[in-house]
């Protein structure tokens, strides 16, 4: 949800853009030039595009996806925050360059993330960090059992 802001237009190339790479992004050495080719535009016109849609909230990372605990330490956090300092909170966690992804959950724990480390020491020291900062403590939900989630769907536009 973008609050308070003009509805961000999207022309072809955006929502290909934001639909047709969700998976299989290139991997070469200028993926950018890849995706920009495959969309009939030019590299720098790609980087212009994705800041814009970065900047309007419509992306909020381009990266990769790794396999838990095959680069570095991850685990899921969860945080029962009180409902008024949710967003506060919210914003502290999306801080941590650690932080893979928030969200919310209509539960005592209504605060769950994961984060995404080098080591299992940093990741303690981020939620150290976020306990401190925040008062509140952080339920550490280290994984036992590997399942795949594809958070990749066709986007529908109206």
């Amino acid at each position: 949800m973008r609050p308070n802001r003009a509805p961000l237009l999207l022309d072809e190339v955006d929502r290909r853009l934001l639909n047709d790479f969700q998976r299989d992004f290139p991997l070469t050495e200028r993926p950018y030039a890849a995706v920009a080719e495959r969309l009939g535009v030019d590299e720098a016109e790609i980087l212009r595009r994705l800041e814009r849609l970065s900047s309007a909230g419509a992306v909020s990372r381009v990266g990769p996806v790794l396999r838990p605990q095959r680069v570095g330490a991850s685990t899921l956090a969860a945080m029962a925050v009180p409902a008024e300092r949710l967003a506060e909170v919210a914003e502290l966690v999306n801080t941590f360059s650690e932080v893979n992804h928030n969200y919310e959950r209509e539960h005592r724990f209504n605060l769950w993330f994961v984060l995404t480390a080098a080591d299992e020491e940093r990741l303690a020291e981020v939620i150290e960090e976020i306990e401190g900062r925040t008062g509140i403590e952080v339920l550490d939900l280290p994984m036992l059992a590997e399942f795949h989630i594809d958070l990749g769907f066709p986007l529908q536009w109206t």
